[in-house]
């Protein structure tokens, strides 16, 4: 049986000497994995089309296994995210993060649209460390994780200063500070935008101006949050990690 569908490639392995097997994450279907066959061939009509973040129409044969790629209609490479290693990174994190997350053909259309419009936007040149800290802030309730961000978690107090605590699963309020003494002492500014991050849509994007000294202190608590509470250990991450002190050191120069 042939199906249509409308995804992009979050996952590219190379299988044998000229295919490849590709998770694609759907808009109709979720994730699903196919064998794209000669793909590895240069000249092959699959290759440009089993590239990682390539967003396009799919032809698929299906089976009780793994389905068959016999075709595909590229609408965007996202030829901006492959030709800059500092984009390519985060991407890569992005993908797989989702990749990691979800089940095999469990559809999420509103997911589908946060994957595409997150690497549409850095594609365009948003600012990649804001966008991937909004994507991680998204993926929290598709990974189970609940933090309270609306209310002090301890006693419902929606007015005053606030932190992030990893221990109470959000936010506390001053009056609150004593009762967990790890908490993380953020600005205010970055408890404002973990609460805009999770519960804003990002179809409403605007430009957002964030200083150096607040994405650092958005990086550090959403990362040690996932370190917590997401059981997940990403490769991707880990190459993020230091493709971003290098460009940070590039930054600096």
């Amino acid at each position: 049986m042939l199906t249509k569908c409308e995804g992009i490639v979050v996952r590219s392995t190379d299988y044998g000497e000229t295919n490849k097997i590709i998770n694609i994450y759907t808009r109709e279907f979720g994730k699903i994995g196919v064998m794209a066959r000669g793909a590895k061939k240069p000249s092959s009509r699959l290759a440009a089309i089993s590239q990682l973040f390539t967003y396009g129409h799919f032809l698929i044969q299906t089976s009780k296994g793994l389905g068959t790629l016999q075709q595909g209609e590229m609408i965007s490479s996202m030829r901006a995210i492959r030709e800059d290693i500092f984009k390519t990174a985060y991407a890569s994190y992005i993908v797989e993060l989702l990749d990691k997350s979800v089940e095999d053909k469990k559809t999420n259309p509103y997911l589908f649209e946060l994957l595409y419009m997150t690497l549409q936007y850095i594609n365009e040149d948003y600012d990649m460390d804001i966008m991937t800290n909004i994507f991680e802030m998204k993926m929290l309730n598709v990974l189970g994780m609940y933090p309270i961000m609306n209310q002090c978690a301890l006693c419902g107090e929606k007015e005053g200063r606030f932190a992030f605590s990893i221990r109470e699963n959000g936010i506390i309020c001053h009056r609150c500070f004593e009762k967990d003494p790890y908490h993380l002492a953020l600005s205010q500014p970055a408890i404002k935008l973990l609460r805009l991050f999770y519960y804003f849509d990002i179809g409403r994007l605007g430009n957002i101006s964030v200083k150096p000294e607040t994405k650092k202190e958005l990086r550090n608590t959403i990362s040690m949050y996932y370190d917590e509470y997401s059981g997940l250990h990403l490769k991707s991450k880990r190459f993020l990690d230091q493709i971003d002190h290098l460009r940070q050191s590039f930054d600096r120069n």
